[in-house]
C-alpha cells in the first residue's frame, strides 16, 4: 500500500468515544478546538455514542481519505484500535490523542498524554509507517490473546466500574483473576512451518515493543531482528502452574523480568495459526485484542500485516 496523500492544511477528523453534552467530552472538544484555533488549523470533532464507534470511525476515515487528511483517535487503546481498523481499511493517515489508562501504542510512538500537548505534537507530525498485526481479520496494535487474558480483561472492566479507573485497580483485578485461574487450553499452534501441541493457561501475542520491554520480553532501546514492530510478533505461552508459581510470575511481570521465568515459553515469529483442540470445527473462541474482547471462529490466524498503518508522528 502506497503512502497516502496528506495535506497538512486539510481539516482533521477527530473521533472521540463519548457523547457530546457530557462534561468530560465537552472539555475534550474545547481543548481540541482551542488548539486548532491557536495553530490556525481546522478540524471536525465526531462523538461516538455507545455502539456507534466503528461506524463513526469508518465515516471519518472515508472523509479523511477524500480530503487527503487524517482521522485522529481520541481515547484509550480500544478506541485507537477501532480507528486504526478503519484507517487501515480506508488507506488514510491516522493520528492519536491518548486518554486511556496504559496508552501503550501512543506512548511507544512518542505522543504526550495530556490532550493539549498531544494536539500540539500531532499538528507538527507527518505520516510514518508503523507495523500493524491482525488476528483473523481484526487488527491489533498492542496485543492479542486467548485463554486467561481475555478473562482478566473482563474482570478488569468489572473492577473499574466498581472502584474507578487506575493502574492499582487494574493490578488488583489481575491478581483476582490469576488466583482463581483453573481453565487449561489444549492448542495446536503452527509457526515456522512446524505444528506444536501445547497446554497453556493463556496465549499472549505482543505487537508493541514498549509493553514487551516493560514485561521483560523485549529488547530495550534496540531495533534488533526479532523485536516487535520489526516485522515480527512475540508470542508468550503461559504453562499450567500452581497458585504460588502464578503469583511469582505476576511479580516478575511487574518487575519487568518475565523473560527469565521458567513458567513461560517465548516465540518470535511473523505469523502463527492457532486451533483450540477442545473445540469442534466452526465453534468460536473468546479472544482479546487491545483491551477489547470478542468471539472469533477458529482457527485463529495471527500475523503481521504486509501493509503498514500510516501514523502521524512528530520528529524525535
Amino acid at each position: 500500500m502506497d503512502r497516502p496523500l496528506f495535506n497538512a492544511a486539510a481539516a482533521l477528523q477527530f473521533v472521540v468515544n463519548g457523547q457530546a453534552g457530557h462534561g468530560d467530552a465537552d472539555a475534550t472538544r474545547e481543548a481540541i478546538e482551542a488548539g486548532l484555533r491557536e495553530s490556525g488549523r481546522t478540524g471536525t470533532v465526531h462523538f461516538a455514542a455507545p455502539g456507534e464507534l466503528s461506524r463513526v470511525a469508518r465515516d471519518a476515515a472515508a472523509q479523511a481519505r477524500a480530503d487527503g487528511s487524517a482521522v485522529v483517535a481520541v481515547g484509550g487503546d480500544g478506541t485507537i484500535n477501532t480507528v486504526a481498523q478503519a484507517a487501515h481499511a480506508a488507506g488514510c493517515t491516522m493520528g492519536v490523542i491518548p486518554r486511556g489508562t496504559f496508552n501503550y501504542f501512543a506512548r511507544e510512538h512518542g505522543a504526550p498524554t495530556e490532550t493539549a500537548d498531544a494536539l500540539r505534537w500531532l499538528l507538527d507530525a507527518r505520516p510514518e509507517p508503523v507495523q500493524i498485526s491482525a488476528i483473523n481479520e481484526q487488527v491489533f496494535l498492542v496485543n492479542a490473546s486467548l485463554g486467561l487474558y481475555p478473562d482478566l480483561l473482563q474482570d478488569r472492566e468489572t473492577w473499574k466500574a466498581r472502584f474507578g479507573r487506575s493502574r492499582l485497580v487494574a493490578f488488583g483485578a489481575g491478581m483476582a483473576t490469576l488466583l482463581r485461574a483453573q481453565r487449561r487450553l489444549k492448542l495446536s499452534i503452527e509457526w515456522d512451518k512446524e505444528l506444536h501441541e501445547v497446554r497453556t493457561l493463556t496465549l499472549f501475542v505482543g505487537n508493541n515493543r514498549l509493553q514487551l520491554e516493560q514485561l521483560g520480553l523485549g529488547d530495550p532501546g534496540e531495533q534488533a531482528e526479532g523485536a516487535a514492530a520489526d516485522g515480527h510478533i512475540t508470542a508468550v505461552i503461559l504453562k499450567p502452574i500452581g497458585t504460588l508459581a502464578m503469583l511469582g510470575l505476576m511479580l516478575r511481570g511487574a518487575l519487568g523480568q518475565l523473560g527469565d521465568a521458567s513458567g513461560i515459553e517465548r516465540i518470535v515469529c511473523q505469523s502463527l495459526v492457532v486451533q483450540p483442540r477442545q473445540l469442534m470445527r466452526r465453534r468460536k473462541v473468546k479472544v482479546a485484542f487491545d483491551g477489547e474482547v470478542a468471539w472469533m471462529t477458529a482457527p485463529l490466524n495471527i500475523r503481521v500485516l504486509p501493509h503498514p498503518l500510516w501514523l502521524l508522528r512528530a520528529a524525535q
